[in-house]
């Protein structure tokens, strides 16, 4: 009879595959920040494509719709338009 082969997990693998935490196992705490993060972020982006759509072309640094993309990506993309994107002269 032959012996059968047992295949262990590697425990280094397994312990990278951890689970996303759900809203639901959240604390009140960490639910509070995660909003005051999400608001915060997204009040930035709509801010930001608010002033992008209603300024002029000529008073942007680069291409519109590349600040447009850009603006998408979270906080560094809002924060890189004000600081970078708009002409002040």
């Amino acid at each position: 009879m032959k012996k059968k082969t047992v295949i262990k997990k590697h425990p280094v693998k397994d312990a990278r595959k951890s689970p996303k935490k759900q809203w639901k196992d959240m604390s009140p705490g960490r639910r509070a920040g995660t909003m005051v993060f999400s608001i915060v972020q997204i009040s930035l982006a709509v801010a930001a494509w608010v002033d992008l759509a209603r300024r002029p072309a000529n008073q942007v640094n680069g291409k519109k719709g590349i600040w447009a993309a850009i603006i998408a990506v979270n906080y560094v993309g809002p924060i890189s338009y004000f600081l970078k994107g708009r002409r002040t002269d």
